[in-house]
């Protein structure tokens, strides 16, 4: 019975090869998209999941309230890891960690790389698969542990183990030990070399002295609880750690846990609340891929019914021999699991084709995992699901003919048996299909307008013409004043600064800072900028009160220059020579600018001050001259910090484009949308085709008599037309609240955001209009030129 069942169902698709086309093609677009949705989702869900200890393992965090909002940071002083240690016996392993932008020298090959200084105990507790050494390969204070990768870039094929190779130019470090490479679905996946703790506290000062400072929050604490503990009580019971040592501060810290599981995709917190993240991505695209599937699966149920009249009267004559409706509705599924499998087949082609521009725009590297038996098993069950959504209409539908009016009267007595209503449920899918596609459309455009309306956002200074430069080595310090006069002298070069940090980011801030006026309750988080004095001239802020820092006054060492929210935030009436303290020294305030974008473009800016400290700078900021080459002006730059630091490798960055990665995660959004917006429309388009082509075939002898009696092509047109401009009219009022309820939500994410405009509803219902008419015109005009004595031969 079976054979059978497949050999009517492959004579069906050859004789009907452009239904079959649109069938399978429309079927096999919708599962490509949803393959990829599902692999896409299972890279994001197993992020961190490699670590053997990854149910145990957490990142110390705190909150810490300025004024009334709690806020989150990842950083903790240093004596946190030792009382973990000493006082918690919840706790198996805690590991320090710092991390570091370094340079690695062999000979002429030199590298700058992230990496981290830690405690061995985050080698075990991480599980770093060794390729040489072992997790006790730190021990020795100048050691190091390279990733494969940065091995392989150094020696080859060569045994790498205890050769030696400079660290920032100035510390000889012996490789000690190779790991494999972390995924690229980890947290640690730039992560290319490993330095002992000890390294950094016999080398640098500042660390040294944070050993017993309970408010020098610039390191990290990454923690593995014992079996069974659980991370709310661990992290109740450690939450008042600093408020019970000596001199608590005035910002109030509270110490928690953060599972490892919720790094990822659970990263956000809004006034002391976990409020997700990239969770929400997730399920929005899940969902999008479920609704795109069950678009090609309406396609299908239309275009099946589309040739039901057809049909039919094989469906009486199989009644009438005796065939019951269990094994029509078997028959028929059967043909919809062979289309699907079909499909599922062609499918795979397809998302294996379009992996590589995905990939590129969801900036990951998925593959298709050919040998994972799971995958297999989740695909065929994945089509037996589609399989049953998408032949459940036709198989139920078609069996349920009446054999004796089928026979009785052909197709005329199928629309009698129906009544009126038979097309309802039709009519209700193609409502579905665009209801999803005009929803998809209109939030593909509040997210791209939104992504416009923060990339118009002023953002105080002139990025054109700035590039970067990272002081990663020793070699450039307290040579600022010599390195100017020679790249000024180039000619190439406008202007040039230090900071401490790039322009585009946002460093550190402190609550240790008073003014006339100050509430004692008040403790807002002031961003520090130290600066060197052209810093204004190179990035061109905009003043727009009092004066810029200036090398002919010797006072403005202890001169202090505020943007505009922090001159809010204090309530400043008359801001300029007004006298601030902070961290023991006193500032006058001599000029006020325009807040400067260096955080979130979609946030509210933080109040930031900007004073002249030549030691906490690590940034050569430098604008380049209009008039010259870029490329030119570069090579130019590059060889006079060559001079300075012939060891190092010259690596910069542009500004706009360190800017530009700002909207990275809305980009990608947007793209991703539009794609699927794209592709929803096309496959409604052909669910439009089969409905068309099903009217115009059961109207056939209609539009012969009308023809006949006088009526036009363009009469006709209109006939066929209306009833699908009318569903498409009703989906855009249904689509309309729902993508306005949904992009409302998520615009409210943001604090700087853009406003949802009545013409998006208009252009997009137009726009949806206008392809229904192109869709349908082309089955409407054929059937209106079709010859009625063809139509009406056998009345």
């Amino acid at each position: 019975m079976f054979r059978n069942y497949l050999k009517i169902a492959l004579r069906g698709l050859v004789k009907n090869k452009g239904y079959s086309a649109i069938n399978i093609g429309g079927l096999a677009l919708g599962m490509s998209v949803a393959i990829l949705i599902g692999l896409w989702i299972h890279d994001e869900l197993s992020f961190d999941k490699h670590h053997k200890n990854y149910d145990c393992i957490a990142k110390v965090m705190q909150f810490v309230t300025f004024d009334v909002e709690k806020v989150s940071f990842d950083v903790t002083p240093i004596p946190m890891a030792e009382e973990l240690r000493n006082k918690y016996p919840e706790f198996e392993k805690v590991s320090l960690l710092k991390g570091v932008q370094g340079v690695l020298g062999l000979g002429e090959k030199k590298f700058e790389k992230s990496g981290f200084y830690v405690e061995r105990a985050f080698l075990e507790m991480m599980t770093l698969k060794m390729l040489a050494g072992s997790h006790n390969s730190l021990e020795e204070q100048n050691s190091i542990l390279l990733s494969e990768s940065m091995a392989k870039a150094f020696f080859g094929t060569e045994n790498p183990l205890n050769k030696l190779i400079k660290f920032n130019n100035k510390i000889d470090v012996r490789v000690t030990g190779t790991y494999e490479d972390f995924p690229d679905n980890s947290s640690f996946n730039d992560l290319t070399f490993l330095l002992p703790w000890e390294l950094l506290i016999s080398t640098d000062g500042g660390a040294r002295r944070a050993q017993t400072d309970w408010d020098e929050n610039s390191y990290q604490v990454y923690a593995q609880l014992k079996k069974g503990a659980d991370f709310g009580k661990v992290s109740a019971k450690i939450k008042d750690v600093r408020m019970k040592q000596d001199n608590p501060p005035g910002y109030r810290p509270e110490f928690f846990l953060q599972p490892m599981s919720k790094w990822h995709l659970r990263s956000e917190f809004k006034n002391g609340v976990n409020t997700g993240g990239l969770v929400t991505y997730v399920w929005l695209f899940g969902i999008i891929g479920v609704f795109v599937l069950l678009l090609a699966c309406i396609n299908f149920m239309n275009l099946s019914t589309a040739r039901s009249e057809k049909r039919a009267k094989e469906v009486g004559i199989r009644k009438a021999v005796g065939s019951m409706r269990a094994q029509l509705v078997k028959q028929f599924f059967s043909e919809s699991f062979l289309v699907v499998l079909l499909a599922f087949g062609i499918s795979l082609l397809l998302a294996l084709l379009i992996m590589p521009f995905f990939n590129e725009v969801a900036a990951k590297k998925i593959s298709i995992p050919w040998s994972n038996a799971w995958f297999w098993l989740a695909g065929f069950g994945f089509s037996f699901i589609t399989g049953v959504v998408a032949g459940s209409y036709p198989a139920f539908y078609l069996s349920s003919f009446q054999p004796i009016r089928v026979l009785k009267g052909g197709g005329s007595s199928l629309r009698v048996s129906f009544g009126r209503f038979a097309a309802l449920p039709r009519k209700v899918l193609v409502v579905l299909q665009f209801t999803v596609s005009v929803t998809l459309i209109i939030g593909t455009i509040v997210i791209f307008r939104q992504i416009n309306h923060a990339k118009n956002r002023p953002v105080g200074y002139n990025r054109n013409g700035l590039i970067e430069v990272s002081m990663s080595t020793d070699d450039l310090y307290g040579h600022f004043d010599a390195l100017r006069n020679d790249l000024l002298n180039t000619g190439s070069v406008k202007e040039l600064a230090e900071s401490s940090g790039s322009v585009t980011i946002q460093y550190g801030g402190t609550t240790d800072i008073s003014w006339p006026g100050k509430k004692p309750d008040e403790h807002p988080l002031m961003k520090a900028n130290s600066v060197s004095h052209e810093y204004g001239k190179t990035v061109g802020w905009k003043l727009v009160a009092g004066r810029d820092f200036s090398r002919n006054f010797s006072t403005d060492s202890a001169a202090i220059i505020l943007n505009q929210t922090a001159v809010k935030v204090m309530g400043l009436k008359k801001p300029l020579e007004t006298l601030i303290r902070r961290a023991g020294k006193q500032y006058r305030v001599i000029g006020i600018v325009q807040d400067m974008i260096k955080e979130s473009p979609f946030a509210e800016i933080s109040p930031s001050f900007f004073v002249i400290d030549y030691k906490g700078v690590d940034v050569v900021t430098l604008r380049l001259a209009p008039e010259k080459s870029a490329s030119e002006s570069i090579s130019k730059v590059e060889k006079i910090f060559k001079a300075y630091s012939p060891a190092s490798p010259f690596e910069y960055k542009f500004v706009d484009q360190e800017f530009g990665k700002k909207f990275g995660d809305e980009e990608r959004i947007g793209k991703l949308a539009t794609s699927f917006a794209i592709l929803a429309i096309f496959i409604s388009c052909l669910g439009l085709f089969g409905l068309a082509s099903f009217v115009a075939e059961q109207r056939t002898k209609e539009i012969g008599v009308r023809k006949v009696l006088g009526a036009t092509v363009a009469n006709l047109w209109q006939l066929l037309s209306k009833d699908f401009v009318v569903l498409v009219i009703i989906s855009c009022f249904i689509a309309g609240p729902v993508s306005w309820y949904f992009m409302n939500g998520w615009l409210k994410n943001y604090t700087y955001h853009t406003e949802i405009s009545w013409w998006i509803f208009a252009a997009t219902a137009l726009g949806a209009l206008g392809i229904t008419l192109l869709t349908v015109s082309f089955q409407a005009i054929r059937a209106a030129l079709m010859n009625p004595v063809k139509s009406l031969r056998s009345e």
